[in-house]
């Protein structure tokens, strides 16, 4: 599932700022601590969606089409900055879960006849 995986990169990310930090490499520790916090935070929030996905509850699809509407401007921005190694794998990932989310199957799973 395409937000469980976003889910746990930005967990593992936002881990690996904060571990970094607590080791003392970070040039800016407040910083770092928000990173780190906003990371952890978005990861769960994505597993809580990812988790409300899996079992069709209707309130899970407004947040997991918000979520790759953002991702999209983030991918594009990442591309422009030529960190394609991040930008190309989650414009891909935004786009087939958009697809994904407002396919006519999965509207009828989610909201019902």
């Amino acid at each position: 599932m395409v937000l469980a995986a976003e889910g746990l990169t930005a967990l593992a990310l936002g881990g690996y700022v904060g571990v970094e930090t607590a080791l003392g490499a970070a040039h800016d520790v407040m910083s770092s601590v928000v990173v780190a916090a906003f990371g952890i935070c978005v990861g769960l929030g994505l597993g809580w969606v990812a988790w409300g996905l899996r079992g069709a509850q209707r309130w899970s699809r407004g947040p997991a089409v918000v979520t790759q509407i953002f991702a999209l401007p983030l991918a594009v921005t990442l591309i422009q900055s030529a960190q394609y190694a991040w930008g190309v794998p989650l414009v891909a990932a935004a786009a087939i879960a958009l697809v994904t989310l407002l396919a006519p199957q999965s509207t009828k799973a989610l909201m019902g006849d």
